[in-house]
């Protein structure tokens, strides 16, 4: 009589080290190195998804679409400045540098913020002839680094933006391979061209809010206290960065989730530093709001932006603008599935954005090498990316419609219900069918 044969149970991969997880330790273990790329978080995390409308029915009165209208405008440095922004759309263009991008996508960006009205952001590095010559209102980004500062190019901005941290990365810097430095990025950064280049985490001459005071009069002082001064922080400890940054002199303050994208930097920081946007929301607007000056001073949130829910969703919570960046390079044309040879060839995949640190986009869109920058029109990708910004401002304003809004300021948190516990903890709204606020005493 033959044994009988044993029942194995099916192998069950590990939730804790699962595919990914035992990649990097081999590839850890194989270089000695960590690991770096572009983008932001790739982890699912509560977010807008999570929260849903409650359209005007009976107890509330919506907007008839064709006859009633529905207000987008946005006013951008009301506090101080002389002349604060104002723009068509509560949509803007976040702070993203010609080094991490090509001189055409950086045209680009200027060319589809201008057809929408809205401001595009220099991002670090500096300020390109093309990218002031293309965007009619452009924000100058003031980092750590201080990478091609001048106060010529301050005078020539709309408005000046005092970075402090980036949600992808909040109290670290970021990265540029030395591939992507070329000799024009080498120039305007005073950098050896094709070296690897880090920038600082923090300023170098200030240790505290104080010393941003101090910071915020010297650009007022260097711009006739004409520009808007925004200070940007990643979303860690919200109200009492924004708080601070309020009490420092700021017009505006920006505020980056950690699903914000980043040029490069190290993975460990974009999936385990900071907190979703969702959850940085409130406390920024309860610190305006303790300080009586939500509205006064204007809050913009970044990170994981993609259409016009998000953006209601944003102002409903109580930001007065919002900013994308990966959500515009898509648009621009980055990522596209027509480039999927091209991007298997990278060991990547079109969606995964694990190419934008090492300038070989095929896109032409975050690289340096002129052959691949060349295949970008910047004309045609400005038209895509104001068709975009189109799109995103009449999705809000459909919302706001339903909800029975004449302008999309006019939201608020009780048009939102949520659908996990989480969420309705994080944005402080009810969970739906319930009137329960999770945390609220």
């Amino acid at each position: 009589m033959s044994a009988p044969i044993p029942v194995r149970t099916p192998p069950r991969r590990s939730a804790t080290f699962d595919e990914h997880s035992i990649a990097e330790i081999q590839r850890a273990a194989a270089t000695g190195i960590y690991d770096i790329r572009g983008a932001g978080t790739k982890r699912k995390l509560p977010h807008f998804d999570d929260l849903l409308f409650l359209g005007a029915s009976v107890s509330r009165y919506p907007l008839e679409g064709y006859r009633e209208k529905c207000a987008t405008d946005v006013v951008l440095g009301t506090r101080f400045a002389k002349k604060p922004l104002h723009l068509k759309t509560p949509v803007t263009i976040a702070g993203m540098s010609f080094g991490a991008l090509s001189g055409q996508a950086k045209e680009a960006l200027g060319r589809g913020a201008t057809a929408m009205g809205t401001s595009t952001t220099t991002g670090d590095g500096g300020m390109t002839p093309e990218e002031r010559e293309s965007s009619k209102t452009l924000v100058y980004q003031l980092l750590p680094s201080r990478y091609g500062m001048n106060p010529d190019d301050l005078r020539k901005a709309d408005a000046v933006e005092i970075v402090v941290g980036q949600g992808a990365k909040p109290g670290g810097g970021g990265m540029l391979l030395g591939q992507k430095i070329s000799a024009r990025v080498a120039a305007m950064r005073n950098l050896p061209q094709g070296i690897d280049q880090r920038s600082a985490c923090r300023h170098p001459d200030w240790t505290g809010p104080d010393d941003l005071t101090i910071k915020i009069q010297e650009i007022r002082e260097i711009t006739d206290w004409e520009k808007p001064i925004y200070v940007k922080v990643g979303a860690t400890r919200p109200y009492f960065d924004i708080a601070l940054a309020v009490k420092s002199g700021a017009d505006v303050v920006v505020l980056d989730g950690m699903q914000g994208g980043t040029a490069a930097t190290q993975e460990v920081f974009i999936e385990h530093v900071g907190i979703p946007i969702l959850a940085a929301i409130r406390p920024a607007v309860q610190a305006l709001q303790d300080l009586d000056m939500h509205r006064k001073v204007q809050l913009i949130v970044s990170g994981g932006i993609r259409n016009g829910a998000d953006v209601a969703k944003a102002l409903a919570l109580g930001a007065d603008a919002v900013a994308i960046g990966t959500a515009a390079l898509v648009a621009l044309g980055d990522n596209d599935p027509k480039l999927e040879t091209e991007y298997q060839a990278l060991g990547s995949t079109a969606g995964c954005y694990d190419d934008w640190h090492e300038g070989r986009d095929p896109a032409g869109i975050t690289t340096q090498d002129p052959e691949l920058a060349a295949r970008l029109d910047p004309v045609k990708a400005g038209r895509r990316l104001a068709n975009y910004l189109a799109v995103l401002t009449m999705e809000a304003q459909i919302i706001a419609r339903a909800c029975g809004k004449s302008h999309l300021h006019n939201l608020e948190p009780d048009d939102l219900v949520a659908l996990t516990v989480e969420s309705a903890a994080m944005a402080r709204v009810p969970l739906a069918g319930t009137s329960w606020i999770p945390g609220a005493i």
